[in-house]
């Protein structure tokens, strides 16, 4: 290709799939086939999905798996999970069994608070404008009403609006900081609906506001948009359980294996290179959840690792804990989610998903998704002091390695069996094929 092309998105879906495969595939009768391939055999099914974003021409599949046995808050949830990584839905399963007899997951919602802003910039008194801030704050709520009537009826809508002097920040910058109660909605479309109406009248009332001078009734409204950082959207969950109930395995003590598991969680919490994968294992349950659930696991993501760095330095969401003999292990993390809208009520295996849940609210979601991110996380650690996680990890990994290979059955029945009891390494796994296939 050399040019651009114009009017794209006016294409057909048969010809958007010609012009990508002809143009940037080496073989495109092989690359169009694959992609119808993926085509829903439904064609309402097919069309609802390509109606979801621009431009399509197939679907990506990714796997869901279930992760059963997880006891939270004394009642018992099988867990969806769509995830491509092998050993996550194992190791979460793992976690859950274990946990299952010694009390289960507690976990609690802290907040539900979400933020927005609107950013804007300010030349003149700052006095001048806190006092309009003053005189003009309910106005701003008030003429907000229409877009929040309904919301207000489901016990949610605006909890207030601060005017913030960023100033030493950056020169004339100011920001209306607005918090929002959403119930069970993620409420992205309500926020930023409510976040532009706060704009245009705080622009329209400045520019009739006697105690202002000329320059500074034009006021330069930036942007107005929802924040994915929500420190005070927070859920906590744990588990704890006496020391000489951690039986991990017979080849270490429930006493070194905590001790073990404190001094990992404390180095996650001092070293960032640690942290961000530590972080990372956390997210392998929770964005499984998020994705299987239909929300939004950017939101989460970004949210989650600014939360991990409010403290100035990139640190452990986890945290663990050895008092009286007892050890405890926690995660608090912010998570904005929502069990309404979206692809909540239009994709037919999220709403399988919610419903295999047990149709959560968005407070027992978090509740769920945080559990998630806790198992994940004592699942990877307890592996990591204990065997190192390759062990587990490559067993789980072998299966798309004689994928990668097309291993036949018969092969992958004969390779699985010799490594049950020899170490999965992808040389290994090469090495015992070419055996196979030379016999």
């Amino acid at each position: 290709m050399t040019k651009p092309i114009s009017g794209f998105s006016k294409l057909s879906k048969t010809e958007k799939i010609n012009w990508i495969a002809k143009n940037y595939t080496q073989k495109p009768d092989q690359s169009k086939k694959i992609l119808e391939t993926y085509w829903n055999t439904d064609s309402r099914v097919q069309q609802l999905h390509d109606e979801f974003i621009e431009n399509t021409i197939s679907n990506l599949y990714m796997p869901m798996g279930i992760a059963p046995n997880f006891l939270i808050n004394n009642t018992l949830y099988a867990i969806p999970m769509a995830i491509e990584e092998s050993s996550v839905v194992a190791a979460a399963s793992k976690a859950a069994k274990f946990w299952f007899n010694k009390g289960g997951f507690k976990a609690k919602v802290l907040g539900t608070e979400k933020v927005g802003q609107v950013h804007f910039i300010f030349k003149g008194s700052y006095p001048r404008l806190e006092s309009f801030f003053n005189d003009t704050k309910s106005k701003l709520i008030s003429d907000a009403d229409h877009l929040t009537n309904s919301m207000v009826k489901r016990g949610g809508g605006i909890s207030n609006i601060e005017l913030r002097n960023k100033t030493k920040e950056l020169e004339n910058y100011f920001q209306l900081h607005c918090t929002f109660e959403t119930k069970d909605a993620m409420g992205a479309n309500f926020i930023n609906s409510c976040l532009e109406q706060f704009a245009a009248t705080l622009k329209n009332e400045a520019l009739h506001y006697s105690k202002f001078s000329e320059e500074e009734r034009q006021i330069e409204v930036v942007m107005s948009i929802l924040s994915n950082y929500v420190p005070h959207c927070l859920v906590r969950a744990e588990v704890s359980c006496p020391i000489q109930e951690l039986t991990i395995s017979k080849d270490i003590s429930p006493k070194d294996f905590a001790e073990k598991m404190l001094r990992a969680v404390e180095i996650a919490k001092v070293e960032p290179y640690r942290a961000v994968t530590h972080n990372k294992g956390i997210m392998n349950g929770i964005d499984a959840v998020v994705l299987a659930t239909g929300n939004d696991f950017r939101a989460i993501e970004a949210g989650a690792h600014a939360y991990a760095s409010k403290n100035g330095t990139y640190s452990s969401l986890t945290h663990a804990e050895i008092i009286n003999e007892t050890f405890k292990f926690w995660i608090q993390i912010p998570l904005a989610l929502g069990t309404v809208g979206g692809l909540t009520k239009l994709h037919p295996m999220v709403k399988l998903n919610l419903e295999i849940l047990q149709n959560p609210s968005a407070q027992e979601l978090m509740q769920i998704m945080a559990v998630a991110g806790l198992a994940q996380n004592f699942a990877a650690v307890s592996s990591l002091v204990t065997t190192g996680i390759q062990k587990g990890h490559m067993k789980m990994h072998l299966m798309n390695i004689l994928n990668q290979q097309n291993a036949t059955e018969e092969e992958k029945e004969s390779i699985i069996a010799h490594f049950k009891t020899h170490t999965v390494t992808h040389r290994g796994v090469l090495n015992a094929l070419e055996n196979l296939r030379r016999q």
